[in-house]
Parts: structure tokens; sequence; C-alpha cells
């Protein structure tokens, strides 16, 4: 009796087995999607599949990484004995990593006589040159560099760039340690990265974290020059002022970037660090040192700016679309003689898929004036690729020489003949506006100066000028002019040589 009822619990228990499957195929399967492959033998899936299969997760280890890339890291400290002001808005949120001994490098005050600092920087050859952030050295009338194992030497600028904010010294030494250059555009999204410098005075230090987004802009190098490149890759790898100018690396130990700005609201490390792509920074020391200022290649086009309302963009009539959008094509351009027109949609340069105008900044500014690019576009639906050669801002590809008025760090013009008339001179240079770097900034000259004489030297237009300076382009020169409106000439010393 006992064995009846245990087989009839068991019938019972297949039958309600196989009716579920039955029902199951037939009311739930069906509603349930199942990849296929396509024809036999074809074991390809969709590009937007998402599977793990075959991904590993194996040890992370930076060991050699940090170890190539400590000797190389130096710390650079410099001092200024000019006074200037500082009139950056408190609490800015995108700062520069820049080590300040003397307070809020972001309040507004006057910096005190001598004023110290301190960043990073990194060696990039075995004779003693190191690429470092522009607003670390520039302007500082003394520049000392200590490597890791202590040994100490005085540097020497080389040059620098505003634009970029990128700077390269020299020290007399040899058979040093270096870092490798790496490549920038190949750098991924959510890849291991590491961060090596001397925050907050410290010895060298190593901080780990990924790259968090590529072709950032911040509109922070706008505090230092009139045509910013910017193009960031940023990262949480952890850095703090005295960061600036160090190296970010992968962890194949080569150079990807060199760190220069944070997002924090207190000025000390909030999350997010900002970056120098490499590709950028080759190109821009490979000038410096070879022409003595950057050769800055144009596309020769207005596009429009990331991040615009909706309402701004249908005022303006700028389309939705992938890629940066053509506002207007300057007639002397590269753009323009090659037949792209206000309303495309640029998508990619040589290859490289473009998003946004960091993006497109980041790829023209490694090229120089006649580098022919290709240029992938839509219009009209219609995607096109085309060959574009770069020109400088005069519409030439002529090689721009680096001139001694740069060192001033001044905009000038000469003297209307009217004006000179009204002034009671024969002739003289107009100093419209100055900035934080030059020349200039290191003396109590006003905007609105007119300079009449240089060195004893009669000056009566800007060309005149120019001669006259580059007769000592290395040393201090004796600068007379006048304040309209003020009776008197006032005299000044300017310091144009680079030693430090």
């Amino acid at each position: 009796m006992k064995i009846r009822q245990v087989l009839a619990v068991v019938a019972l228990s297949a039958t309600t087995a196989v009716g579920s499957m039955v029902a199951y195929n037939k009311y739930v399967q069906k509603d349930t999607y199942v990849y296929q492959a396509g024809k036999a033998g074809d074991s390809s899936t969709p590009a937007n599949y998402v599977q793990f299969n075959g991904l590993t997760a194996g040890p992370v280890d930076f060991v050699q990484a940090a170890s190539a890339a400590i000797p190389a890291t130096v710390h650079i400290k410099t001092k200024t004995t000019a006074t200037a002001t500082n009139n950056l808005p408190r609490r800015n949120p995108f700062s520069e990593l820049f080590g300040d001994d003397f307070g809020d490098m972001f309040g507004d005050r006057s910096r005190t006589l001598p004023q110290m600092a301190s960043g990073s920087g990194v060696i990039i050859s075995d004779d003693g040159y190191i690429v470092t952030n522009n607003h670390v050295v520039s302007g500082a009338d003394d520049i000392t560099v200590t490597m890791s194992n202590k040994r100490s030497f005085k540097a020497k600028l080389i040059g620098t760039d505003p634009s970029s904010d990128l700077s390269i010294i020299k020290i007399d030494a040899k058979n040093l340690p270096f870092i490798l250059y790496g490549n920038s555009d190949e750098v991924k999204v959510g890849q291991w990265v590491l961060a090596v410098g001397y925050p907050l005075n410290l010895e060298t230090t190593v901080t780990a974290g990924i790259v968090s987004a590529k072709g950032r802009t911040l509109e922070i190098n706008r505090r230092q020059s009139k045509t910013p490149i910017e193009s960031f890759i940023q990262t949480d790898a952890a850095v703090n002022p005295g960061n600036s100018g160090g190296p970010l690396i992968s962890t194949d130990g080569k150079l990807i970037g060199i760190n220069s700005a944070i997002a924090s609201p207190t000025g000390s490390y909030a999350g997010y660090s900002f970056t120098i792509p490499v590709n950028i920074v080759k190109k821009i020391i490979a000038d410096l040192m070879k022409f003595g200022t950057v050769q800055r290649a144009y596309l020769g086009i207005n596009y429009a700016q990331d991040n615009l309302s909706d309402d701004v963009k249908k005022q303006n009539g700028i389309k939705e679309g992938e890629g940066v959008f053509v506002t207007g094509v300057t007639k002397d351009g590269g753009a323009f003689a090659s037949g792209i027109k206000e309303g495309d949609f640029i998508t990619k340069i040589n290859g490289q898929n473009i998003y946004s105008g960091a993006d497109l900044v980041g790829q023209i500014a490694i090229q120089r004036p006649g580098d022919k690019i290709k240029v992938t576009y839509v219009r009209d639906g219609k995607e096109q690729t085309i060959d574009v050669v770069l020109k400088n801002s005069s519409g030439t590809t002529d090689v721009v020489k680096t001139s001694v008025l740069d060192k001033l760090g001044a905009e000038l013009e000469t003297v209307s003949k009217k004006d000179a008339t009204d002034y009671g001179i024969k002739g003289g240079v107009r100093i419209k506006s100055t900035d934080q770097k030059g020349a200039f900034s290191k003396t109590r000259i006003e905007d609105g100066f007119v300079i009449i004489r240089v060195n004893g030297k009669d000056v009566l237009t800007l060309e005149d000028l120019r001669k006259e300076l580059e007769k000592t382009p290395d040393g201090t020169v004796k600068i007379e002019g006048v304040y309209p409106g003020y009776e008197g000439v006032y005299p000044y010393s300017i310091k144009l040589g680079t030693d430090n």
C-alpha cells in the first residue's frame, strides 16, 4: 500500500513538471529574447551587444611604472622679487596646482617681496631638458630644480607658451633619467594612470586613479593668454598644489600628460584633476626648442561653443548634430580654400572623432602651419572627407619667428601723428595693456605709457622699438617715455634676459 502511494506521488510530480515546461514554452519563452548567431558557423555578435565573456580581472601593479617615473620627476622652486597684483577671483573652482608659500593664490592681493613658490617638472632628455607648466616658472627671477636623489641645480628658462600653459627649462647635467613620451590619442577613459609630483612641499609622491574623461576645457588658460589651448585629460588621481608641471603616466611608465589644474571649491584636491595631453606637449616643446616660439596652426573657422542653451542655438541658427558646428569660415584660412562652409559639422580630424570644440582644438594644436590634414564633415546629411592645408594667423604657411617684443608681455601700438602732436613728442609706442608674465610686469609701468626712447635712442614706431631692443635681447635696457596728461619723462629699467 505504501509503495503504491509513493509511486502515485512520483507520477503526479512528473506530470506537473512536464506540464510546467509545456506551459513555459508556450506562454513565456516566446517573449524571452535569446541572441541567435547568424549563418552556420558565424559566431559574430552585434557591435552593441554587451558581454564580459573572456575578460579576466588580474592584479594591478604600479611598482614598475612608479620606479620609472620617480627619478625623472623633479621639484621646482622659484623666487620672484617683483611686486605684482593678483586680481583673480576668490574661490575659483578650477585651480592651478601651483604651491604658493604666501597664502591664497586666488584672493585679491599684492604679492610681497620676495615671493617663493614650488611646483613639479619632468625630465624629457638625458642632457637636462625639463617640461613644466608656464604658470610655475614664467616671470621667476630664480629657478631651482631638485631631483629625487637630492641633487640640486639652477635652471634656465628656454621657452614658454602661456596659451597651452607649458614651459621648457634646462639644467646643466648629463646622463639623467628621463621619461619616454606616450601617445595621448590612445588613452582610454577608464584606464589606470599615475600622477607623480611634489604636492604641498612633500617629497616625491605617487597617486593612482583612472582617466575620467577626455577633451575637457575649463577656460583656465584664458587668465594668461587671449588664445588659450585646452583639451585636458580628466582623472581622479589625487593631486594638490605643488603637483603643477608633474607627469601623468601610464601603467607602462610612459608620459601621457602634464598635470595642470584641479576642480576644487577650496584650492585643494576634491576629486578631479586636469592634464595637458602629451601629444600637445610634444609639439609645443619641440616648437619652443627649435623655433623659440610656438608655430600655431589654424583651421580657419569659427564654431559653436559647447553646452549652449537651446534658446541660444535657436537665435543663432545653430543646428543639432554630431560634431562641431561651423558658424563661420575666414577667407584666408585653409578651411575656406578646401570648401568647408558655414553650417557644416566637422566630425573627424585625421580619423580622430571630434565631439566637441576641445576635441577640435586638441587635434589642431598638434599641427603646424603648412601641415595637410584630413577633415571629415557632414553637409546636408552626407559625409565627406577632404584635405586641408593649415595656415598661421597671418594666413600663410611661413615659419613664425620669435620677437623680442614678446618678452615685454604687452599689447603695443605706434602712436598716431595726431596723438604725437597732442602729446608734444615726435612719435612713440603706446602700451595698450600688459599681462602678468612679461618683463613689464616686474616694473611699475602703467597702461597708456608712451615709449619715446630706448637706451637713449629715439623710438618713433613699433619697428624702431623692436630694433633697439634686439641690440640687447638678453640684457637690461632703459626705457623712457611719457604719460599723456602728465608732465615729465619717466624712466624704467627693463630686464629682457631669460637666464635664471
